[in-house]
């Protein structure tokens, strides 16, 4: 497998690091109490208990196992606050859907930190790969799957 440098904004790099250390430590210990206190039920193939701590000790572990990797290939960008011409990640940006006259409000983030319902958009989507670079005042256009979509940039905050 190849390792590539994995993108993070410092507020990112610190989430990563703080779900990586509640799972091994806090949730990993819960886990563990549920499992012990199914195994004193006693027969397992009909204890649901058991059964599901299991499959979530699976998946926590498995989260662990990325979490990890993912921090041995992160790179933090650092955010120039000073630097509010030019779009870059970090950047907190308004812009204007021209068709619908529709301001939204998004940050640009590495991939593994998106989170659009919170207007958090990865570098590496259609919109935040068009936006980095750019200035106030530049349209863009944007493909989606419902056509292409023309933004405004009406700030960088």
């Amino acid at each position: 497998m190849i390792n590539k440098e994995i993108l993070v904004t410092e507020e990112g790099y610190q989430e990563l690091v703080n779900e990586l250390e509640t799972r091994k430590s806090k949730t990993r210990k819960e886990i563990s109490e549920r499992i012990k206190a199914a195994l004193k039920e006693g027969d397992l193939s009909e204890n649901a208990e058991y059964s599901e701590s299991k499959e979530e000790q699976n998946k926590n572990e498995s989260r662990i196992i990325v979490l990890e990797h993912t921090l041995k290939n992160v790179k933090i960008v650092k955010h120039n606050e000073n630097n509010k011409d030019t779009i870059q990640i970090g950047s907190k940006v308004k812009v204007k859907d021209i068709e619908f006259d529709e301001i939204e409000e998004y940050s640009i983030v590495g991939a593994t930190e998106a989170d659009p319902v919170n207007g958090k958009i990865s570098n590496l989507s259609p919109l935040g790969a068009e936006l980095l670079g750019k200035k106030q005042g530049e349209e863009i256009s944007v493909e989606s799957p419902g056509g292409i979509i023309k933004y405004e940039i009406l700030e960088i905050i």
